[in-house]
């Protein structure tokens, strides 16, 4: 190879990574699209083969298994669902791994798990950035995540057409991804989220309950301070009552979950996080975990006592 092909090469390398996706569920999919439709080539897996074959339409690679995945991949990214499982794929990744690879860890984790992830990655010479992301289905789907990255300075050009095709903004809070300084961003974040999302839920509840048409809610906000976009998006889903998720019950769980344990490690009491998890534990036990996280909303009746759709109007 000559010195232009081989500069030619590096070139393409850092404008058009190989980013090999693990975890093409909900979140994952609509990333590997945005980054195909971006014109990055994507090697997807999911342990649930037929989520990852989805994407071979759009033009990724559908892989065997996680080491298959990433042989080869500049970047890899992991979408999986909780720390432990990450940790898994990447062991089962680990025969096709490269010293120097980039790897980009965008599931919500948590600040504990992502220093345990950091260790694995030192073990494989990796270059580990703690990169969770922000937002639903619907900006996932769209490109308009918020990323969240803490790593090295060197990881920066090589991610930024990864993190320019998944996100409407990337956020850099350190640069040292070990640290969890992303991850703990991200947990402060989805404490307010579901702050709301329980705050919009037990308002609606509240209004069927005392014979209000939940309708003047919203209108008696609208236009003011109190009124904002995630509230009308959770109060249509509510109003509807149809929770196909865009973020569903048990990974609001999962989140909550860290979310009161991270408040723990610092000292810190959480009592509305608590109270979110035990709501969300509620609709788990009776069967919900697969509907959007608006459902918490049900969570305010006792179970199979849940009002339909049409009950919402106002009239006890």
């Amino acid at each position: 190879m000559t010195s232009s092909t081989a500069a030619t090469a590096q070139s393409d390398r850092a404008d058009r990574p190989t980013v090999a996706v693990l975890g093409t569920g909900i979140m994952g999919a609509g990333m590997a699209r945005n980054l195909l439709r971006s014109g990055l080539p994507v090697r997807a897996w999911n342990r649930t083969r037929a989520k990852a074959e989805a994407l071979v339409a759009d033009g990724a690679y559908c892989a065997e298994s996680p080491a298959d995945a990433v042989t080869g991949a500049d970047v890899v990214l992991t979408m999986l669902t909780d720390g432990p499982r990450v940790l898994a794929a990447m062991r089962e990744a680990s025969g096709g791994l490269s010293p120097g690879t980039v790897w980009a860890q965008s599931a919500t984790v948590g600040d504990a798990a992502t220093a345990e992830l950091a260790d694995f990655a030192r073990q494989f010479g990796l270059t580990f950035v703690d990169a969770p992301v922000l937002g639903s289905k619907e900006a996932a789907e769209a490109g308009q995540l918020l990323v969240l990255a803490a790593g090295q300075d060197s990881a920066r050009g090589i991610l930024a057409p990864v993190f320019d095709a998944v996100g409407r903004r990337t956020t850099w809070v350190g640069d040292d991804g070990s640290s969890g300084a992303a991850s703990r961003l991200k947990l402060v974040l989805n404490s307010w989220v579901g702050a709301l999302t329980h705050a919009t839920g037990e308002a609606i509840a509240l209004a069927r309950g005392l014979g209000v048409d939940p309708r003047a809610l919203l209108d008696g906000v609208s236009g003011g301070p109190l009124d904002n976009g995630y509230l009308r998006a959770k109060s249509a889903v509510i109003l509807s009552g149809d929770y196909t998720p865009s973020f569903s019950v048990a990974n609001a769980l999962k989140d909550a979950r860290l979310i009161v344990e991270a408040g723990e490690r610092a000292g810190v009491r959480l009592d509305v996080a608590r109270a979110g998890v035990a709501r969300f534990e509620r609709l788990e036990r009776r069967g919900q975990g697969d509907r959007d996280m608006a459902a918490t909303y049900l969570a305010s009746f006792d179970e199979g006592q849940e009002p339909s759709p049409g009950a919402l109007d106002g009239r006890r």
